[in-house]
């Protein structure tokens, strides 16, 4: 199973969006016609890179917009970028979310304290590539962080690319503190400061900050699937978020729409700036 993208719109302006499409060229939303497991048997699970690292624009799926196109965050009416906190450069991970997975603003977590954050479970994908903005990659899970983020429990999942060399030798969260010494430490301050250059105070976590392993983390993907599925099939409340999709069945989701439907919806979307106009001077 293959995605490709669509832009629309240029980057780093209010217009910009990035549409998915299937490997039959039909455009799909990333938040629900991609499917949650690469391979279930083997627990590898599909992820939507929405932020590469080093980079800064704050990126997301776009969960209240028609097939949920990636576009760029707006606070008070501006672009949002994350600050370079010293030691660390934009995102310090390929950062992206599982699809056909909800934290359900709703529901209280029993380890947290907190309800959920409203959007798909956040990934840190640690391998040695850089991806880029879109891709769909294939991750094996390691492990979890259990962030506070004004008051909503926001889970951030750690996991290797498969495809990535190291991933052999990756299997738990302790397999990284011994490999890659301080980049745990490193992703708990990250997560704790990114927001204070902004005004806002620190991230808390659960767990006094202490990761939890695979298994722990595997189980809370598979609850907000649930969510997720109680989601798309009108189950639970959707709020302000956008439940249109091309890939699950009309008889399991109310939102699903046609191909025709899926095409309108993009091309009510501005096209790139770049683009020429000819015309003959008079």
């Amino acid at each position: 199973m293959s995605f490709t993208v669509e832009e629309r719109g240029n980057p780093n302006t209010l217009s910009y969006r990035l549409f998915f499409k299937n490997s039959d060229g039909k455009y799909v939303s990333p938040f629900h016609d991609i499917p949650m497991y690469a391979d279930e048997s083997q627990n590898i699970f599909h992820v939507v890179v929405e932020v590469p690292r080093w980079t800064n624009s704050k990126m997301e799926i776009a969960t209240k917009d028609p097939l949920n196109p990636i576009k760029q965050d707006v606070k008070k009416g501006n672009l949002r970028y994350v600050a370079n906190v010293f030691p660390h450069k934009g995102y310090i991970w390929n950062y992206g979310a599982i699809p056909q997975t909800w934290e359900d603003p709703g529901h209280k977590d029993g380890d947290t304290g907190c309800c959920g954050d409203n959007d798909p479970i956040d990934v840190c994908e640690i391998g040695t590539k850089v991806c880029s903005r879109g891709e769909v990659i294939k991750v094996k899970v390691l492990g979890v962080l259990a962030m506070i983020d004004e008051g909503e429990t926001d889970w951030k999942v750690m996991a290797i690319n498969v495809e990535d060399p190291e991933a052999k030798d990756l299997n738990d969260i302790s397999d990284i503190q011994r490999l890659k010494p301080g980049y745990l430490e490193a992703t708990v301050d990250w997560f704790r400061r990114y927001k204070v250059p902004d005004g806002k105070p620190e991230n808390q976590f659960a767990f006094n900050g202490v990761f939890k392993d695979k298994d722990f983390a595997i189980e809370t993907i598979k609850s907000t699937h649930g969510f997720w599925k109680a989601l798309i099939s009108e189950k639970t409340h959707a709020g302000g978020l956008n439940c249109k999709n091309t890939c699950v069945s009309a008889e399991d989701s109310p939102f699903c729409c046609s191909t025709d439907e899926a095409k309108a919806v993009v091309g009510r979307v501005s096209t790139s700036l770049d683009k020429w106009f000819y015309y003959e001077k008079k």
